[in-house]
Parts: structure tokens; C-alpha cells; sequence
């Protein structure tokens, strides 16, 4: 258990059919690397479920960086298939960014929804296409998603009904806290299982966590050392 985050953690009720909330939780202090004059970066090359994945990022956006939640979750949906099995689940990924865990989730056999805002959307795509489209995989498909706005008419419940809901290091210094709350809120209906990992770097990412639990009860599914991340189980 992290020192000083022990009250976060409670059993978790079993048996449920209430959304499930996985959270990673990481702690690094990972600094990202010296920029290029261009506005993007040299492509970075990760390898999971043993393909390679080239992701080009971008210093235009905070979102088309890839952040260690990211490389987390990617590490944990590879290691977990028998637990969290994606494949001909439906996938929604919020935040998405470069892409990177989208396309871990297409290879691992989902049905797969990136989303994030407008700005991120053309390098998201990108990315998705160029490390997807010789897979014999479901076709991924990209969509804008401005957290809180227009989820009944974009996203409708009759109509989108997701098994997964993925984010990863979407809680920072931003003034949108309230509206991914409810965003995530929406989108687990019964049934479906939220895996978020972050890296906690304000008092923000605490308070937000704290709202989170008042609603969720959690225990830790996995720990990763090597780079101090740890997975608690949250559920209602």
C-alpha cells in the first residue's frame, strides 16, 4: 500500500453487476525528454502482444504525448488477457491522445473507440491507421469527445453501450475535473469496467480521487515496481 493513501482502499464487493472502476495508480517521476524545433517528435517504437507500434507524438498538444499511464495500462491489458479478456469487446478509450492503448486494445481483439478533442484528433488518427490497418483486427474508428458536452446526442445510451472504458493520465492541472467525472459516470452503465491508469503530480489528482471514492468501493488488483504503479479495483 502507498503511504498515505491506505483510506482510499476498501474490500471490494463481489458479485456485483455495477460498473467496475480499475484505477493504476503511478508515481513516477519520469521526466519526458528535450524537444525538436519541429512539432514532432522522433517516432517511438513500443512492442506489445508482439507487434511492433510506431507512434509518432507531437509537442502541439499535451494530448499527443505519450504518458507513462499510457505505457502502464498498455503493460497491464497485455499481461491480463485471461482476466480482462478485450477481444470482441466494445472499447471506449476518452482521452485517448497518441493512440497508443487504443491500438493495444485493437490488437488484443477489441472493438475499439478512440475519442479525444478536436485538436488531438488528426495525430490520433494517424497513428491509429498507420499501426492498425494491416491487422486482422475490428476496424477502429476515431471520434471527438469534449468531456461533459453533448454525450446524450453524440453518445447515446440506447445506442453505445461500452464492456470497457480505458483512460490513462487524463487527471492533471486542468479545469476539467468535473466534467471527466461525469463523463466517466455516463458511460458505466451496469456491466461495463473502467481501467484508468495516472500518474498523481498536483493536489487536484488527490481531490478528484477522493470524489471518486466516495462513490467506489477499491482494492489493488497488481502492483509494478519497477516503476512504483499500482491497480486497485474500484466498483460501486
Amino acid at each position: 500500500m502507498v503511504r498515505g493513501e491506505s483510506e482510499f482502499v476498501q474490500p471490494l464487493a463481489r458479485g456485483s453487476q455495477e460498473p467496475g472502476f480499475f484505477f493504476i495508480f503511478i508515481y513516477t517521476h519520469q521526466n519526458k525528454k528535450n524537444t525538436a524545433i519541429s512539432h514532432y517528435f522522433d517516432k517511438e517504437h513500443y512492442t506489445y502482444a508482439g507487434h511492433q507500434i510506431v507512434i509518432q507524438e507531437s509537442i502541439e498538444h499535451f494530448g499527443a504525448v505519450v504518458w507513462p499511464g499510457a505505457l502502464a495500462l498498455s503493460q497491464y491489458l497485455e499481461s491480463n488477457q485471461e482476466r480482462f479478456n478485450l477481444k470482441d469487446k466494445k472499447v471506449l478509450e476518452i482521452g485517448a491522445g497518441t493512440g497508443l492503448v487504443s491500438i493495444v486494445a485493437c490488437i488484443l481483439g477489441a472493438y475499439v473507440t478512440a475519442t479525444d478533442l478536436p485538436e488531438v484528433l488528426e495525430n490520433l488518427s494517424f497513428n491509429i491507421s498507420k499501426n492498425t490497418r494491416n491487422m486482422n483486427t475490428h476496424k477502429p474508428e476515431v471520434r471527438k469527445l469534449v468531456w461533459g458536452e453533448s454525450l446524450n446526442e453524440d453518445f447515446p445510451i440506447s445506442t453505445y453501450r461500452y464492456d470497457f472504458i480505458l483512460a490513462t493520465d487524463v487527471v492533471y492541472h486542468h479545469t476539467a475535473l468535473e466534467p471527466l467525472l461525469a463523463t466517466m459516470a455516463y458511460f458505466c452503465q451496469p456491466g461495463t469496467v473502467l481501467l484508468w491508469a495516472n500518474k498523481f503530480r498536483f493536489s487536484t489528482d488527490y481531490e478528484f480521487l477522493e470524489k471518486v471514492c466516495n462513490i467506489f468501493n477499491t482494492t489493488i488488483l497488481a502492483e509494478f515496481p519497477e516503476s512504483n504503479v499500482k491497480l486497485p479495483n474500484w466498483e460501486v
